[in-house]
């Protein structure tokens, strides 16, 4: 193999070209969106023109859109934000939202990692505080895909409120605010192939109030003090659009979902002995959660390193260490399989070449370490 291959998209996505090109162009600029001069209505021009493009990515408003410096503050704000002191929170929430606040209760999840609806139902009808409903809409270790619309409807029931982080679901599958019901939204810009330092919270209604957690500034309507990070929006805008463009033309999430199904149907029929965790649910197209039993995870993630694969274990915001699956413990998921699993996720600069240099590497692995192995399929 010649080139190193990035297969850990739902870590970050490689900045797309038009993003990096805008960055070149962009960050030399002069100009703050606050100041009232020429150059800060020009900045505020595109800063608001971002904003749009990534309002229309979830079908939201404009005026709703809050810009953070990524996914995780966007998920702090909604959190310490929103005004409830009682918190609901997934079992296989993303640590920003499951240790964002100490005295969270957990909503349990199946076998698969979907939210268990009547457990949600029944923790929201035993107290009757204002509560907060905190669940992802897509999980980044498995891709698997939640019940939001339900789950809204359970929590506005109870008179609760609904925060979804989109951050992985965001430019892979249709995202509509509206029809998922959720009252506040979370982004990433990195995770659609901008850069990384841009997010953004999303209210479904506008004038909901929102409390900010940085103070000292009255950017973002007084919703989110500091100065806005210009580049990162501008590319964070181009992203969403292409992303927005892909999933209306739906050519790229179609190649990607392929190569994603015959990963997994070769790596399973070359290693019988594997296991695809999540696969029964609804997934993103792009995601595979893969494991070799008695394999350790860091193990994997290292020989393919080393054979010029990057793959991942977990969740990428770990400090850089490969640490013991909280998602697949949630599952149900024994330690020898919670200890194995490695993911793997695709993007839109992904080939079948790719895939095919992470079979043969993950196969090899496999034998070496006393599995037996079929031969690789013969082309067509």
């Amino acid at each position: 193999m010649s080139r190193a291959i990035y297969l850990d998209y739902n870590a970050g996505s490689p900045a797309r070209p038009e993003v990096v090109a805008a960055l070149i162009d962009d960050a030399g600029r002069p100009g703050n969106a606050s100041s009232v001069h020429g150059f800060g209505r020009e900045a505020r021009r595109r800063m608001e023109e971002a904003r749009a493009r990534i309002a229309a990515l979830v079908e939201a408003d404009p005026a709703g859109l809050v810009f953070t410096s990524g996914g995780t503050e966007a998920n702090a704000l909604a959190l310490r934000g929103c005004g409830h002191r009682r918190v609901l929170v997934s079992a296989v929430e993303h640590p920003s939202v499951q240790d964002g606040l100490t005295e969270a209760e957990i909503i349990p999840v199946d076998g698969n990692g979907v939210v268990n609806l009547a457990a949600l139902d029944a923790l929201l009808a035993a107290d009757s505080a204002p509560a907060l409903v905190a669940v992802m809409l897509a999980n980044n270790e498995t891709g698997v895909i939640q019940p939001i619309a339900d789950i809204a409807r359970i929590a506005h029931s109870h008179g609760a409120l609904l925060h979804c982080d989109a951050a992985q679901a965001a430019g892979r599958i249709p995202v509509s605010l509206s029809a998922l019901g959720a009252d506040l939204l979370s982004l990433s810009g990195h995770k659609l192939g901008g850069l990384p330092g841009s997010g953004a919270l999303v209210l479904a209604d506008p004038k909901r109030p929102l409390a900010p957690i940085l103070l000292g500034g009255g950017q973002e309507r007084r919703r989110r003090a500091g100065t806005e990070n210009l580049p990162g929006i501008v590319g964070f805008g181009i992203a969403a659009a292409l992303a927005e463009a892909e999933i209306k033309d739906g050519t790229l999430p179609l190649e990607i979902r392929t190569m994603r199904d015959h990963l997994e149907k070769q790596a399973l029929r070359r290693v019988p002995q594997g296991l695809v965790l999540g696969s029964i649910a609804p997934r993103l197209p792009n995601t595979t959660c893969l494991a070799l039993p008695g394999v350790a995870a860091h193990t994997q993630v290292m020989a393919l390193d080393l054979a010029g694969l990057a793959v991942s274990a977990g969740s990428a915001c770990s400090s850089g260490k490969v640490a013991e699956s909280r998602v697949l413990a949630a599952m149900g998921a024994s330690a020898e399989i919670r200890g194995s699993a490695i993911r793997v996720s695709l993007g839109w600069a992904s080939t079948p070449e790719d895939v095919e240099c992470f079979l043969s590497a993950w196969t090899d692995l496999a034998s070496r370490k006393g599995f037996t192995v079929a031969p690789a399929a013969k082309a067509a």
